[in-house]
């Protein structure tokens, strides 16, 4: 039976040991995944600009949101993860940074998602999101 049980842990700790990833693979993963989110984000604004190009109004308020929200995902990173200098932070500032303002850039898109997808005719609150 013991011999059993440290044979176990000597494969688990092989499996283990073959899926670790180094805190700079993590970071650039990290990294990685908030390029494409933000890829996405451009996308579905530029998308929803080219949709609604006829709407003047709707086409300015939507930059001057756009522009207040970058502001507000800026000042929010800072809120989370303060500039107070180097060495404040572990190695995983970075990773944690990314995955963060990431899941901040997905609820935008999201959120503009919405003007894409439009509502069901006959949404009173609809407001300029077309309908279907």
């Amino acid at each position: 039976m013991k011999t059993k049980c440290y044979f176990l842990l000597f494969v688990l700790s092989f499996v283990s040991i073959s899926f670790a990833q180094t805190q700079t693979q993590l970071n650039e993963k990290a990294y990685a995944n908030y390029k494409k989110a933000d890829a996405e984000l451009n996308t579905v604004y530029n998308r929803i600009l080219k949709g609604y190009q006829s709407d003047a109004e709707f086409i300015r308020n939507l930059k001057k949101s756009q522009k207040i929200w970058i502001a507000f995902r800026d000042a929010e990173m800072l809120v989370k993860y303060p500039n107070r200098g180097s060495g404040t932070y572990a190695t995983s500032h970075q990773m944690c940074w990314y995955n963060y303002i990431t899941d901040l850039t997905r609820k935008r898109t999201k959120e503009l998602n919405v003007w894409l997808l439009r509502v069901e005719e006959g949404d009173v609150c609809a407001g300029s999101v077309k309908t279907r």
